[in-house]
Formats: C-alpha cells, structure tokens, sequence
C-alpha cells in the first residue's frame, strides 16, 4: 500500500490555521452586522470545512473517485438546501406565540 506522506508541519499549519478561523468566528460574532453575520460565518465555516476535507481527511491527495464522492455529496447537500428554501419561502408566516 503506498499512500501519500503529509509532514506534520503541515498538520500543524494546518491546524492553527483553524484556529486562527475559529478566533475569527468568535470576533466576528462580537460585532453586530445584521443581516452579514450568517453570511460571515458561513463563509469561514465552509473555510474550516474545506480544510479539513482536504487535508485531515486527505481528498487532496485520493485518486479522483473520491473528488467525485465529495463533489456528490456537496452537491446532494445543495439540492436539500435549495428545497427547504423553497418550502420556508413559499409558506405564509405568522408570528410565533411567546417560548416557541
């Protein structure tokens, strides 16, 4: 079995470069933006997630099957994304009683 060698430099790069995101999701939370927030932290979590599939789960360096997997997957990810959107806007809204 031959498999690619990733030095731990890298994996410690690597992993303070989450932490540096994970700080800047903090701060980033501190700020009140409206309606950009989600959109902030949706964007350095897709970072996070990116970096961790690349490198932690090594798709980077797989044959491209697995790109092909991970691209299914993102894409089913979209597809369930984009019918729960048209279900919470085609519906007509109420305000929720108190505690829900």
């Amino acid at each position: 079995m031959s498999g690619h060698i990733v030095s731990p430099k890298l994996y410690y790069g690597i992993f303070a470069a989450l932490l540096v995101l994970t700080a800047a999701t903090t701060g980033a939370a501190r700020f009140d933006l409206g309606p950009m927030n989600v959109v902030i932290a949706l964007a350095i979590a897709g970072c996070k997630a990116l970096l961790v599939a690349l490198f932690f789960m090594h798709v980077r360096y797989s044959k491209p099957l697995v790109w092909v997997a991970a691209a299914s997957g993102l894409l089913w990810l979209a597809i369930m994304l984009a019918l729960t959107l048209t279900d919470y806007y085609s519906r007509e809204w109420f305000p929720a009683p108190r505690g829900w």
